[in-house]
């Protein structure tokens, strides 16, 4: 071969040339592997809850405690125990009770009452569990908050 000749079709004969070396960074994988790790990210975030505990305020608009002696009271603990009406229950035996302690009542509401330190998650799954049992009149008792001066609270420790 002596020298490059035409193809048809070729205006001209091209040459091999060395490639040069580039500055330009390719980020086009920096951005598959940021998608990645977002991706990871969002679905660990769920898996890493921490259960911490919320105080709820006490409520302001409270004037009395309403009279529960003829109600039916599901009272939850710092320990997340049940008690109906003062009798300590236990959570799958929570719904059975309260309908029985329902049955000769004329009024059918139960007063959920939540311990100052209780989770809340205790708290609503007792409300699920209830509303799961087909009783839908749920009322909750707050106690009334107290000035710092309030002569009910002087002297106890």
């Amino acid at each position: 071969m002596a020298h490059a000749h035409k193809h048809f079709g070729a205006e001209r004969v091209v040459s091999a040339e060395v490639p040069h070396a580039s500055a330009d960074m390719n980020v086009t994988p920096l951005i598959d592997v940021l998608l990645v790790l977002l991706i990871i990210m969002m679905l660990i975030a769920p898996m890493i809850y921490n259960d911490r505990g919320i105080t709820l305020p006490r409520a302001g608009n409270s004037t009395e405690k309403p009279d529960t002696q003829a109600q039916t009271v599901v009272a939850i603990d710092a320990s997340s125990r049940f008690y109906v009406n003062a009798v300590p229950v236990r959570p799958d035996d929570l719904v059975p009770r309260v309908q029985r302690a329902l049955e000769d009542k004329k009024e059918k509401v139960v007063y959920l009452k939540g311990d100052k330190d209780a989770k809340y998650s205790a708290i609503m799954d007792a409300m699920d569990a209830l509303r799961a049992g087909q009783i839908e009149s749920i009322a909750l008792i707050t106690e009334r908050k107290q000035a710092p001066g309030d002569q009910t609270t002087r002297g106890r420790r």
